[in-house]
Protein backbone atom coordinates (compact mmCIF):
# COMPACT_ATOMS: atom_id res chain seq x y z
CA UNK A 1 0.00 0.00 0.00
CA UNK A 2 1.30 3.42 -0.41
CA UNK A 3 0.15 6.77 0.70
CA UNK A 4 -1.51 9.83 -0.98
CA UNK A 5 -1.18 13.36 0.21
CA UNK A 6 -3.23 16.29 -2.40
CA UNK A 7 -2.77 19.35 -1.78
CA UNK A 8 -3.21 22.59 -4.18
CA UNK A 9 -6.65 22.88 -4.35
CA UNK A 10 -9.25 26.22 -3.65
CA UNK A 11 -10.96 28.56 -5.05
CA UNK A 12 -10.07 30.48 -8.18
CA UNK A 13 -12.07 32.39 -10.80
CA UNK A 14 -12.71 31.07 -14.08
CA UNK A 15 -10.18 31.27 -16.47
CA UNK A 16 -8.03 30.81 -13.76
CA UNK A 17 -5.31 28.09 -13.05
CA UNK A 18 -4.87 25.69 -10.29
CA UNK A 19 -2.03 23.26 -9.58
CA UNK A 20 -2.71 20.00 -8.01
CA UNK A 21 0.12 18.16 -6.05
CA UNK A 22 -0.22 14.58 -4.76
CA UNK A 23 2.36 13.69 -2.80
CA UNK A 24 3.16 9.55 -2.34
CA UNK A 25 5.35 7.60 0.03
CA UNK A 26 5.21 3.26 1.30
CA UNK A 27 6.40 2.30 -1.44
CA UNK A 28 8.45 2.66 -4.88
CA UNK A 29 6.44 5.90 -6.75
CA UNK A 30 7.74 4.10 -10.05
CA UNK A 31 6.00 1.03 -10.08
CA UNK A 32 2.37 3.03 -9.73
CA UNK A 33 0.37 4.21 -12.39
CA UNK A 34 -1.61 7.56 -11.41
CA UNK A 35 -4.48 8.93 -11.68
CA UNK A 36 -6.68 12.17 -10.89
CA UNK A 37 -10.67 11.82 -10.66
CA UNK A 38 -12.98 14.40 -9.31
CA UNK A 39 -16.30 14.15 -8.02
CA UNK A 40 -18.70 16.83 -7.96
CA UNK A 41 -22.14 17.18 -5.74
CA UNK A 42 -24.40 14.12 -6.80
CA UNK A 43 -22.29 13.02 -9.70
CA UNK A 44 -20.41 9.33 -10.10
CA UNK A 45 -16.38 9.94 -9.88
CA UNK A 46 -14.41 10.44 -13.14
CA UNK A 47 -11.44 9.92 -14.66
CA UNK A 48 -10.09 13.85 -15.00
CA UNK A 49 -6.70 12.51 -16.38
CA UNK A 50 -3.86 9.32 -16.34
CA UNK A 51 -0.18 8.90 -16.25
CA UNK A 52 1.53 5.49 -16.97
CA UNK A 53 4.34 4.30 -14.88
CA UNK A 54 7.63 6.05 -17.07
CA UNK A 55 5.32 9.04 -17.60
CA UNK A 56 5.48 8.85 -21.37
CA UNK A 57 1.61 8.24 -21.31
CA UNK A 58 -1.07 10.16 -20.88
CA UNK A 59 -4.89 10.22 -21.48
CA UNK A 60 -7.17 13.06 -20.59
CA UNK A 61 -10.95 13.07 -20.38
CA UNK A 62 -12.59 15.21 -23.18
CA UNK A 63 -14.00 17.96 -20.85
CA UNK A 64 -10.61 18.68 -19.87
CA UNK A 65 -8.22 18.12 -23.34
CA UNK A 66 -5.99 20.99 -24.30
CA UNK A 67 -6.97 22.68 -20.17
CA UNK A 68 -5.26 20.49 -18.11
CA UNK A 69 -1.81 18.23 -17.87
CA UNK A 70 -0.85 15.72 -16.42
CA UNK A 71 2.42 14.96 -14.92
CA UNK A 72 4.86 12.95 -12.50
CA UNK A 73 8.45 13.52 -10.90
CA UNK A 74 9.98 10.21 -10.03
CA UNK A 75 12.20 11.56 -8.45
CA UNK A 76 10.35 13.49 -5.65
CA UNK A 77 7.32 10.75 -5.93
CA UNK A 78 4.83 13.36 -6.72
CA UNK A 79 2.46 13.11 -9.60
CA UNK A 80 0.89 17.07 -10.62
CA UNK A 81 -1.64 17.89 -12.13
CA UNK A 82 -1.62 21.37 -14.03
CA UNK A 83 -5.35 23.43 -14.79
CA UNK A 84 -5.70 26.54 -16.70
CA UNK A 85 -8.71 27.65 -18.33
CA UNK A 86 -10.66 26.70 -15.47
CA UNK A 87 -14.43 26.58 -15.97
CA UNK A 88 -17.02 26.21 -12.87
CA UNK A 89 -17.95 22.63 -14.36
CA UNK A 90 -14.70 21.66 -13.08
CA UNK A 91 -15.70 22.31 -9.39
CA UNK A 92 -15.52 19.61 -7.87
CA UNK A 93 -13.36 17.17 -5.24
CA UNK A 94 -10.13 15.76 -7.31
CA UNK A 95 -8.87 12.62 -5.54
CA UNK A 96 -5.18 11.27 -6.58
CA UNK A 97 -5.10 7.52 -6.64
CA UNK A 98 -2.50 4.90 -7.67
CA UNK A 99 -2.16 1.12 -8.29
CA UNK A 100 0.78 -1.04 -9.17
CA UNK A 101 1.61 -1.71 -12.99
CA UNK A 102 3.60 -4.24 -14.34
CA UNK A 103 3.58 -2.11 -17.54
CA UNK A 104 6.14 1.04 -17.89
CA UNK A 105 3.41 1.94 -20.73
CA UNK A 106 0.18 0.85 -19.03
CA UNK A 107 -2.59 3.29 -18.24
CA UNK A 108 -5.68 2.69 -16.10
CA UNK A 109 -8.64 4.43 -16.74
CA UNK A 110 -11.48 3.36 -14.52
CA UNK A 111 -12.30 4.10 -10.58
CA UNK A 112 -12.35 0.69 -10.14
CA UNK A 113 -8.72 0.03 -11.72
CA UNK A 114 -7.51 2.00 -8.99
CA UNK A 115 -6.83 0.58 -5.18
CA UNK A 116 -4.82 3.30 -3.44
CA UNK A 117 -6.71 6.83 -3.06
CA UNK A 118 -5.86 10.21 -1.74
CA UNK A 119 -8.66 12.29 0.78
CA UNK A 120 -9.29 14.35 -2.33
CA UNK A 121 -8.83 18.29 -2.39
CA UNK A 122 -11.51 20.57 -2.92
CA UNK A 123 -11.56 23.18 -6.51
CA UNK A 124 -13.84 25.59 -6.85
CA UNK A 125 -13.58 27.59 -9.59
CA UNK A 126 -16.59 30.90 -9.34
CA UNK A 127 -17.90 32.39 -12.64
Amino acid sequence: QVQLVESGGGLVQAGGSLRLSCDVSGRTFNNYAMGWFRQAPGKEREIVAAISRSGGVTLYADSVKGRFTISRDNAKNTVYLQMNSLKPEDTAVYYCAAVQSTGWFTLMKRASEYDNWGQGTQVTVSS
